[in-house]
């Protein structure tokens, strides 16, 4: 099967290219009777929208919503929710260049490789626009886990490091996306710099949620951990995961690591154990460089407008296996069976 759906009780499907009519998502288990409000869902999109800042790609969208399913007088009706959102600013004449030039690093080759045919305006399925139609999921899936916190922000671009991470979701993330005034600046102009000379960059999204319900996660296969790993690095330009300490773990004695839980990131055994989930997520710089990028519309970084894409794939896994563990709590036995 095309791997054009993720999840399995709250389900979407995505659909839709760059520089098509438009993109939406389909989603499916979402419970019934939700009250929903268009103004915040708008607002989750506003985060993720192109053209809203200096080191934004040129291309700008409106990114508004349009809800064709499953909702009747603004609640959920249990049944298949479906909502596009409309491209209204397509300059496909800025791919032509592209048509025949593979861009190492993106999917122009693989593509050609895998169906023999490709759209080469804007990257097609593979652009970064079609994360507009998780943004929608995930605006949904945050209703049906409402008492988490999900919060992500930008912890590195290039060589610029915020020198203190914030401990409370309650601080301000700035304009980009860096709750730290000095390096925001200082990545501003950086990436503006990258902007005029047809460079990018890369960096790290750090994510952490607070207020998740235990017990959420399988043993084997289905672990949570595993769950947000897959679903973090199906993110365009997402190239590594790491849960809690990460990688620092692999060089730690046991003495030291089995002492304390936090270090397991809040999943334990694949089933989250009520703490904070911290997870570390490593972006590559996009690969449309050099003369491409000054004559086309591109982000120099993906960072400032993914961070809002993170947010939404952690609040799909979790309002998944959460709808899973609810319904197999279903089945337990109460008090007065036993």
């Amino acid at each position: 099967m095309p791997g054009n759906s993720f999840g399995s009780m709250f389900r979407m499907t995505t659909f839709g290219e760059s520089h098509g009519e438009a993109l939406g998502v389909v989603i499916d288990g979402m419970p019934a009777g939700i009250a929903i409000n268009l103004n915040d869902l708008k607002q989750e999109l506003k985060r993720r929208a192109p053209g809203q800042h200096a080191v934004h790609t040129g291309r700008k969208e409106d990114d508004l919503p349009e809800i064709l399913s499953g909702i009747f007088e603004d609640k959920t009706l249990g049944t298949p929710i479906t909502v596009i959102v409309r491209n209204t600013s397509q300059r496909s004449q800025d791919y032509s260049a592209l048509k025949d030039n593979y861009r190492p690093g993106h999917a122009d080759r693989t593509t050609i490789l895998k169906y023999g045919i490709r759209d080469h305006r804007g990257g097609g399925r593979a652009s970064g626009r079609e994360t507009v139609a998780r943004v929608i999921a995930g605006y949904f899936a945050g209703l049906i886990v409402s008492e988490a916190s999900f919060y992500a922000y930008i912890e590195q671009v290039g060589k610029f490091k915020i020198p203190h991470p914030p401990l409370d979701h309650s601080v301000p993330r700035g304009e980009i996306n860096i709750p730290d005034k000095k390096t925001s600046d200082d990545v501003i102009s950086f990436l503006k710099e990258c902007k005029t000379q047809g460079e990018s960059a890369g960096g790290i999204i750090n994510l952490s949620i607070k207020s998740l319900h235990p017990g959420l996660g399988e043993p084997v296969f289905d672990k949570l951990k595993a769950d947000l790993a897959k679903a973090m690095l199906s993110i365009p330009a997402c190239v590594g995961f790491s849960l809690g300490a990460g990688f620092d773990l692999a060089t730690r004695p046991g003495s030291e690591t089995s002492t304390n839980s936090s270090n397991f990131g809040g999943i334990e055994g694949g089933i989250s154990n009520g703490e904070d989930v911290f997870l570390k997520l490593a972006f590559k710089a996009p690969s449309t460089v050099g003369k491409n990028a000054k004559e086309g519309r591109h982000d120099p970084c993906i960072l400032p407008r993914v961070v809002p894409v993170v947010e939404a794939m952690a609040k799909i896994v979790i309002a998944d296996h959460y709808l899973r563990q609810t319904a197999y709590a279903s089945f337990l036995p109460s008090d007065k069976d036993l």
